[in-house]
């Protein structure tokens, strides 16, 4: 009876059906018995679109503004980082500070110094959790090398500027760093704020 009634009331719908999960399974446990004389068209508006505008954020995790504005930055490189169960709960929480960070060559390993990931109390009570722990950082050997040798012979800095998400995986963008001058500095905030001009100016020209 149940099914002869999904078909009665089928028969009056449109083209176009739009109904959750549940109700979708025993619709085409319907159809299997008893065909439409029409070609049915259904979509998903429930769980489905949930899913996908919790995957349409942004990747970014947390930006270093501040080794943007106080450093030139060259050569930049993609690092996985070693983390532990309550940082990346942290972490998807958005808990995250790389100001001050930055980044040691010892004995060959890369880590990186002075990020912050806050503990949520929720997530971290069965361990001790230090928010500014040293954290190694996944390189090949070659770029290690690379990266070393330029910041004992030339006088650069490493520096972490930005934590992302790609897949399940947190990556970090590092890059090499050499300090801007007084005047490097306010030529940098001249740029931002021409830049925040024009885009200003764009807008009212489009409207």
């Amino acid at each position: 009876p149940r099914y002869h009634a999904y078909r009665a009331y089928l028969t009056s719908l449109p083209l176009s059906l739009f109904c959750e999960g549940a109700i979708v399974r025993n619709l085409n446990a319907c159809l299997k018995r008893t065909p439409l004389p029409f070609r049915l068209t259904v979509s998903y508006t429930g769980a489905m679109s949930k899913k996908k505008k919790a995957n349409s954020g942004s990747s970014t995790i947390a930006l270093n503004k501040k080794a943007k504005h106080d450093f030139f930055l060259e050569d930049k490189l993609e690092a996985g980082l070693e983390l532990v169960g309550w940082e990346v709960k942290s972490i998807r929480e958005g808990k995250v500070q790389l100001l001050d960070s930055f980044i040691e060559f010892h004995r060959g390993e890369a880590w990186l110094h002075n990020a912050q990931i806050t503990p949520m109390t929720q997530a971290s009570t069965h361990v001790v959790a230090e928010p500014r722990r040293q954290r190694k950082l996944l390189l090949h050997r070659r770029e290690i090398e690379r990266y070393s040798q330029k910041v004992q012979a030339k006088g650069y800095t490493c520096v972490c500027t930005a934590l992302y998400w790609k897949g399940h995986h947190v990556k970090a963008e590092i890059a090499l760093a050499k300090g801007k001058q007084s005047h490097d500095k306010r030529n940098t905030a001249k740029d931002r704020d021409w830049a925040k001009q024009k885009e200003r100016i764009m807008k009212h020209s489009v409207r």
